[in-house]
């Protein structure tokens, strides 16, 4: 009776050790998959300012839920909203390009979020170009097994601002 308990004692604290193996690798593969995500979102705005929206629209959930808080100053919030802003943008084909560092990502079961700089450069409005410096947050929410992005939030570009 003795080393039937001790087995089963055993037994449970090596299926402890597998799942916390499990949830650990988990843990590593969906920060990679929260990466890979975040520099789609990045490719897609870089496609986005040479007048390209198709890959922005593949990287944001469509629910009606998402956020949007850019670098202009406006505030939307649903897919139909954010789209026609990103529509918008791309069709004003502002060129340049932007990219990411510092970037730290926390990742959850179903949302994670990154918080890094965005630095490159955008046209201004007088055609010339523009350093771009500002901080950002991203939100992601895991949707049939994929990270889609549900909110965007930046400073503000004192030339965008309304």
């Amino acid at each position: 009776m003795k080393a039937g308990i001790i087995g089963l004692n055993v037994a449970a604290v090596l299926l402890l050790m597998l799942l916390s193996v499990q949830t650990a690798y988990s843990a590593g593969e969906d920060e990679k998959a929260v990466r890979k995500a975040a520099a789609e979102f990045y490719e897609a705005l870089n496609s986005m300012f040479s007048g390209d929206v198709e890959p922005m629209k593949n990287v944001w959930s469509h629910a009606d839920d998402v956020t949007y808080m850019g670098p202009e100053g406006e505030y939307l919030v649903g897919w139909k909203a954010v789209e026609k802003n990103w529509e918008a943008v791309a069709a004003l084909k502002l060129g340049g390009e932007i990219g990411t560092t510092d970037m730290q990502i926390t990742v959850g079961k179903e949302i994670a979020f990154t918080h890094n700089y965005e630095k490159g450069v955008n046209q201004g409005p007088d055609g010339d170009p523009i350093s771009v410096s500002i901080r950002v947050t991203n939100i992601f929410r895991r949707e049939n097994g994929t990270w889609k992005m549900i909110g965007h939030h930046t400073d503000l570009l004192p030339f965008l601002g309304k």
